[in-house]
């Protein structure tokens, strides 16, 4: 595929504007229309980033016959419906993380990408953070084994905000979101499957009706163990941070930058060709559509995180 490929992207909210940042730095993609469900909201966005077709429903968007692909940045409890709706509009697909916030609407999606043929993605964005990217290439060259990986993921949203501050629609969730980001790199570093996961969770939230705090641990075929803490009621630091304890050395990854145990930080300015994770993960979903193959973070390879995330719920549930 030579010609420019034409993009829809549902959601305009925080990680939909990502998405359009990063788009802007890539040669021969074009978002054509924007969906979301304020439509002046979405107006105002697609004026500043000059995409013409504004509406309020995504099937609007799919009937569009230069519509080449879509990215989803819309609320979790939609995404595996949705992306099942753009492949069989044959639109190749890039939904934001989760795939699904269960396991039966991850293997649909799965199963629906092996029907079509067509590209289907999920945005587990730090397999493309330069960060962690450069411990991958350590490991693949044998200079470092993981022990040990520490994550915390911290955030203080005791009502119901976005990233941006904003009142959001619908509510987030530890596991099926937050934690599907910490499962999936633990294996994806590793190399090896994930083949013990226990979880504790504090109490449920009177109106959101989910834990606000979580405590996962995992362990590999290969013997590397990781203990995942999770926050909605953390005042700050917020994020998510990763200690690597390895063999050879210990890295802590924040996002994109990285750094020695002794807060040394190391330069993965060259690791790739941005140091943005988004604009690294929009880049690869265009390149496996333009090669005809399979993306890094295909719905095929995420299907282990999310057979996880459904044990851990049925642990969480009994």
């Amino acid at each position: 595929m030579s010609k420019i490929i034409k993009v829809a992207l549902a959601g305009a909210g925080a990680f939909g504007i990502k998405h359009l940042d990063g788009i802007q730095n890539i040669d021969g993609v074009e978002v054509v229309s924007l969906v979301s469900r304020d439509l002046e909201k979405t107006k105002e966005v697609a004026a500043r980033y000059g995409i013409k077709h504004v509406t309020t429903e995504l099937a609007d968007s799919l009937a569009l016959p230069e519509v080449d692909a879509v990215i989803l940045c819309t609320p979790t409890q939609m995404h595996a419906a949705q992306s099942i709706a753009c492949l069989k509009a044959g639109k190749h697909v890039q939904v934001e993380i989760p795939l699904a916030d269960t396991l039966h609407g991850a293997l649909e999606v799965a199963a629906m990408q092996e029907q079509t043929g067509l590209v289907a993605m999920c945005g587990h964005t730090r397999r493309f953070n330069p960060s962690h990217q450069y411990v991958h290439r350590q490991i693949a060259a044998g200079k470092f084994n993981i022990q040990q990986m520490d994550v915390q993921t911290y955030f203080f949203r005791r009502t119901n905000m976005n990233a941006l501050g904003q009142a959001r629609s619908w509510t987030d969730h530890l596991l099926w979101h937050h934690a599907a980001h910490t499962v999936d790199l633990f294996a994806y570093q590793c190399g090896s499957p994930i083949v013990k996961a226990n979880a504790v969770q504090g109490p449920i939230h009177p109106v959101l009706g989910i834990a606000m705090d979580m405590s996962i641990q995992l362990k590999a075929a290969n013997g590397a163990i990781c203990t995942l803490s999770l926050s909605f009621n953390n005042d700050g630091p917020l994020g998510t941070f990763f200690r690597y304890i390895g063999d050879t050395a210990t890295y802590i990854a924040r996002y994109d930058d990285l750094f020695t145990a002794k807060e040394e930080k190391i330069d993965v300015s060259q690791v790739d060709v941005s140091m943005n994770g988004i604009e690294l993960q929009d880049r690869e979903f265009f390149a496996a559509i333009r090669e005809g193959r399979a993306p890094n973070s295909s719905v095929a390879q995420l299907l282990p995180c999310y057979q996880v995330l459904h044990d851990l719920e049925q642990q969480l549930l009994s």
